[in-house]
């Protein structure tokens, strides 16, 4: 045939060159087209995108990546030992969403466990070359200096769970307060008295207001608050252990607890089993997540349910759209997205 014939079919790829020859405008045109520049008309953006069918044009998304300054991918940081990660499902099903978020786009994703100081150390060099295009911080602690350190640097970043009430960042978090609440009514509901409660680390915002959640369901109800009745654990089955030892030891008397995370039930059930406390008749028991780990808990254990993939999800959706606002730093609106999703409380025979 002749000159008419798309070149790049089975021969050399296509160039943006070609397909501005063949649309019958400007490379810079055709660019715009590609990147979805509003400043196209349609007439022309339609040209464009017929010569780019007809000629099997694949647009070099590294080329574009280098030319916008970007990396097309992004990290998931977990300030947590990696024996921490893969022993909690909290961590696979945020993972799961930001997984889910990712599928439809270019972005690469890369985890990163920051543990201890050397790990930090390494990474705060990593993130300070620009590596990737915006970071998704996972349970991070109150002390924990990386926050700050990507808003220095400019990085777009997104936080599960605020560190405080006047998180800087933008963050997405399950409402733990209602949440906690609604465990420790549906024991008061269930006509528990004693209800005493293992916290997760204290230096987690999300643990605080889990405890505070606690505190208020017993106001509300006209009970006082008994210290001898909380106990601090880690969020580990090890911690829930050693919160209802010591628990057991100061209030014989109790019979409920609630348990700021499934893990963590899961230790006090070892230990109300091996001082002969039946569940639920001595002691009812609540967890918080609805993991794996209460579904298949022998009784089934209730527990409040996190939307805990959507987390990831939304996590991802409000960092994709940080990194896609390409305006200068200085000049983006100070205002950061603070989402609280809903938590549901999910009875079973442990209660």
């Amino acid at each position: 045939m002749g000159s008419g014939q798309p070149r790049g079919r089975g021969g050399a790829r296509p160039t943006l060159e070609q397909v501005a020859a063949r649309a019958g405008v400007g490379r810079g045109t055709v660019s715009r087209v590609i990147n979805g520049s509003p400043r196209v008309s349609e007439h022309t953006r339609a040209a464009v995108e017929e010569a780019v069918a007809e000629l099997g044009y694949v647009p070099n998304t590294a080329a574009r990546a280098l030319a916008a300054n970007r990396t097309d991918s992004i990290a998931v940081v977990v300030p947590e030992p990696e024996s921490r990660f893969f022993a909690e499902p909290y961590f696979s099903d945020i993972i799961h969403g930001v997984g889910a978020a990712l599928a439809e786009t270019d972005m690469q994703l890369l985890l990163t466990f920051a543990g201890g100081d050397r790990e930090r150390r390494s990474l705060a060099q990593y993130l300070s070359a620009h590596r990737v295009d915006g970071v998704l911080l996972v349970s991070v602690h109150a002390d924990d200096p990386l926050p700050d350190l990507l808003r220095q640097l400019g990085i777009p970043a997104v936080i599960s769970g605020r560190r405080s009430a006047d998180e800087p960042l933008a963050s997405v978090d399950s409402d733990n307060f209602a949440g906690a609440r609604a465990a420790v009514g549906h024991l008061l509901d269930r006509g528990r008295r004693t209800i005493a409660t293992i916290t997760g680390r204290l230096d987690v915002y999300g643990a605080q207001r889990r405890l505070d959640g606690y505190r208020d369901a017993l106001t509300e109800a006209g009970h006082p608050v008994e210290e001898s009745l909380i106990a601090r654990g880690d969020f580990t089955e090890d911690g829930g252990r050693r919160a209802m030892t010591e628990l057991l030891a100061r209030r014989p008397d109790l019979d409920a607890v609630f348990a700021g995370s499934d893990v963590m039930a899961a230790g006090a059930r070892q230990v109300l089993r091996e001082v002969g406390r039946r569940i639920p008749d001595d002691v009812a028991l609540v967890g918080f997540d609805d993991s794996a780990i209460a579904r298949h808990m022998d009784p089934p254990l209730t527990s409040v349910r996190q939307p805990i993939t959507e987390m990831g999800r939304t996590m991802t959706d409000v960092l994709l759209a940080e990194i896609a606002d390409t305006r200068p730093a200085g000049t983006r609106h100070l205002a950061r997205q603070q989402i609280v999703l809903p938590t549901e409380l999910v009875c079973r025979a442990s209660s």
